[in-house]
């Protein structure tokens, strides 16, 4: 094994006479898997990242042909889903490759463009569920002024500050990361994560660390309590209408949402804002496959497969099609 994986550190000595090396290759050490489960761990995953790709591509198509979900929150889902279906292409394609590979490595451009990925769709997604938890806030609040409030201008606006805010979020701690040198080039992690990769360089990382802290409270927390207090007030104006049925539907709305944003926002901000010192790899592997993998595989099931829209969605598109053949 140790004449596969020499060729993958092949360093070069900086030409300037210090110490210092240059890296051209990464070795992604991925998930401490027994080889004998490793088909099984495969066919798991890949099983997984289908299912968030159709799920995904099932709501896309939905939205996208059925006029009954022209609506502002269906406008959102459809983007927060095609956000997942990116997210999660970033990082499981060379997962899975790697899983079949006796070299699971990745070139240093690809690292930093996988890393630039990864930090653009998950800070998107982010952007995303604060606009749907105003899009509810709006609908169950100011119904009277709801479709006046979210006009498609307004809808299409909030989708475009996302995408700027999280571009140049994503390039600033790429263009940080790319500066700094590496002392090792094994990352003890299944894609290049920001946190994996500060912890090898032989730099001074307290520029990025203190960007880390600055942009993750603007693009993570700051969301995350919009989020929650969108909700609070959801909740509270749920409370002041003696309805059974409204206080029900409006529990099952938050709870929904609340569930994936706690999955998504827990993790995130325990790894990258408040990191414990005593964080393992395997921990850190486990916590970020939760918001990587699992989190934009459940969302088609919480935010839609289950909402009665998307079901008679689903209804109306296949009588369409079959429409022909009866006639």
């Amino acid at each position: 094994m140790d004449t596969v994986i020499f060729p993958l550190r092949h360093w070069t000595q900086n030409m300037t006479g210090r110490n210092q090396t240059i890296i051209t290759h990464f070795f992604l050490q991925g998930l401490t898997i027994e080889p004998e489960q490793k088909n099984l761990f495969y066919a798991l995953f890949l099983a997984m990242y289908l299912a968030t790709i159709l799920g995904n591509l099932l709501i896309i198509v939905l939205i996208h042909l059925d006029s009954h979900l022209h609506t502002p929150m269906y406008f959102f889902l459809s983007n927060l889903s095609f956000c997942d279906l990116c997210f999660s292409s970033v990082t499981m394609p060379k997962l899975l490759q790697n899983m079949q590979s006796q070299v699971p490595s990745i070139p240093y451009v690809g690292c930093l463009v996988q890393m630039y990925f990864f930090l653009f769709f998950g800070d998107l997604e982010s952007l995303l569920l604060v606009a749907m938890a105003y899009d509810r806030y709006v609908a169950i609040c100011s119904p009277l002024h709801y479709t006046t409030i979210m006009s498609p201008k307004l809808c299409v606006s909030l989708v475009v500050l996302s995408l700027v805010l999280t571009m140049s979020n994503a390039l600033l701690h790429t263009f940080l990361v790319a500066r700094l040198w590496f002392c090792d080039n094994k990352i003890p992690h299944f894609f290049c994560d920001m946190s994996a990769l500060l912890k090898l360089s032989c730099s001074d990382t307290g520029v990025n660390e203190l960007m880390i802290f600055i942009m993750g409270g603007l693009i993570v927390v700051i969301p995350f309590l919009l989020i929650i207090m969108s909700y609070v007030r959801i909740v509270s104006s749920i409370l002041k209408v003696p309805s059974a049925r409204g206080i029900c539907k409006a529990f099952s709305t938050c709870g929904s949402h609340l569930s994936v944003v706690s999955l998504s926002y827990g993790t995130v901000i325990g790894l990258y804002l408040f990191p414990s010192a005593d964080n393992s790899a395997v921990k850190e592997t486990v916590m970020a496959m939760m918001y990587t993998v699992v989190s934009p595989m459940l969302n088609p099931f919480i935010y839609s497969l289950r909402n009665k829209d998307m079901k008679g969605s689903l209804g109306r598109v296949f009588l369409k099609k079959k429409t022909p053949f009866s006639v």
